[in-house]
């Protein structure tokens, strides 16, 4: 078939077309090899990568930070609030940078610093493709080593994505799927270089029933010519050509050429690896509709379980930071809210039952502090118009 279509071309054009091989720039069929490693700069321009890590960080970033001692909420410590003063980080942004690290590399590495009392004054999130575990041969960590510099065990707190028995570095998506990210990095290349590097005619290629040596060369010759002319301006009429040629299209739809189911697993793929629901992956499945309620439900077991990892791991970093005694807790009260009238009856529920103060109501909605709110009598709720006289009453 191969030579076929060379001498076909060869009748036509003049001379066969030059084969394109793998190793050169021409579009090849993607390639499924796992050996291949995929840099998380390079998973990133994935759409459906970049958007399950941004939307696991953001998810992160909009929870605000509580610290108990003794199950009591205390004043939020500096180290909390701006978690890097030397660069003036404060805490969204510090937990955004945590996030991607351990979703990107499976881990993160923040540097401590302490004052002249031994207390933590300072954190930094260090690139953790740029940090190195130092080790015995037992495997027991001794020390970390950052850009050159040595780092003792005290002056790094390390996060990880999931702790793999046998090494100290944690195993983040990208590392464990690196055959289906690089499967997919192959087929959107694979699309994207379609109209340009496939090679074929555009519109489609021209047939015959006859055998090429009968059409012989001087043929071959004025066939082409008259082919050449014929489909050089046809502004002024049909296009006629002899010697039994005919057009056949390539009947390639975009979707086809797009490769755009492949493209939609990969992004369910995705998504699984990095655990965030289709939904909030802006895809869904054939034939699973959502609706407001289960969307909630949705959301919130995926902050239950989901997000639980990286919700954990970074609350014990925190804790591990803090003064003895006091404890870092995320509250995702702010990333699971209800529309505004559900959720008023929600804390007037918890209000009248005695678990929720009113002063914990206006910080879960991020109102200022009111003195002595929690000890104003409970409001009763407005009573209910008088009914109207009836006329025996209003002849009385």
């Amino acid at each position: 078939m191969g030579k076929t279509l060379d001498r076909i071309a060869e009748y036509l054009f003049g001379s066969a077309p030059e084969r394109r091989e793998a190793s050169g720039d021409g579009l090849t069929i993607p390639s499924r090899s796992s050996t291949i490693a995929v840099t998380s700069n390079e998973a990133l321009t994935l759409i459906a990568v970049y958007r399950a890590v941004s939307i696991r960080a953001m998810a992160l970033r909009q929870m605000s930070v509580d610290v108990e001692r003794g199950g009591e909420i205390i004043a939020t410590p500096a180290i909390i609030r701006t978690p890097d003063p030397l660069t003036g980080l404060a805490l969204g942004p510090f937990i955004e940078r945590t996030a991607v690290s351990l979703n990107l590399a499976g881990n993160a590495y923040w540097r401590i610093r302490r004052d002249s009392a031994g207390s933590v004054n300072s954190l930094e999130v260090l690139d953790p493709h740029e940090v190195t575990i130092r080790t015995t041969s037992g495997g027991r960590v001794t020390g970390y080593a950052y850009r050159g510099y040595d780092l003792a065990l005290a002056e790094i707190q390390h996060l990880s994505k999931l702790r793999v028995p046998g090494t100290p570095y944690g195993l983040g998506p990208i590392d464990a799927a690196r055959a289906e990210l690089r499967g997919a990095l192959d087929v959107r290349d694979y699309a994207a270089a379609w109209f340009r590097d496939s090679g074929l005619p555009t519109g489609g290629y021209w047939s015959t029933d006859q055998r090429l040596p009968q059409l012989g060369p001087g043929s071959a010759v004025e066939s082409r010519k008259a082919l050449h002319a014929a489909t050089a301006d046809h502004t002024n009429g049909a296009i006629v050509v002899d010697g039994g040629l005919e057009l056949k299209p390539f009947n390639l739809s975009p979707a086809d050429a797009q490769w755009i189911e492949a493209q939609q697993w990969s992004t369910t793929s995705v998504a699984r690896l990095f655990g965030v629901p289709l939904t909030l992956m802006m895809a869904a499945l054939d034939g699973n509709s959502m609706t407001y309620a289960n969307i909630g439900q949705e959301l919130a077991s995926w902050v239950k379980f989901g997000l639980a990892d990286d919700l954990r791991e970074i609350e014990d970093a925190f804790t591990a930071v803090l003064p003895r005694g006091q404890r870092a807790r995320f509250n995702p009260e702010s990333l699971l809210r209800l529309d505004t009238q559900s959720r008023y009856a929600a804390h007037a529920a918890g209000i009248a039952a005695g678990w929720l103060l009113p002063s914990e109501v206006r910080k879960i909605e991020n109102l200022p502090e009111v003195a002595g709110i929690d000890d104003r009598p409970p409001l009763s709720p407005h009573p209910a118009p008088a009914a109207a006289p009836t006329n025996e009453k209003a002849a009385a």
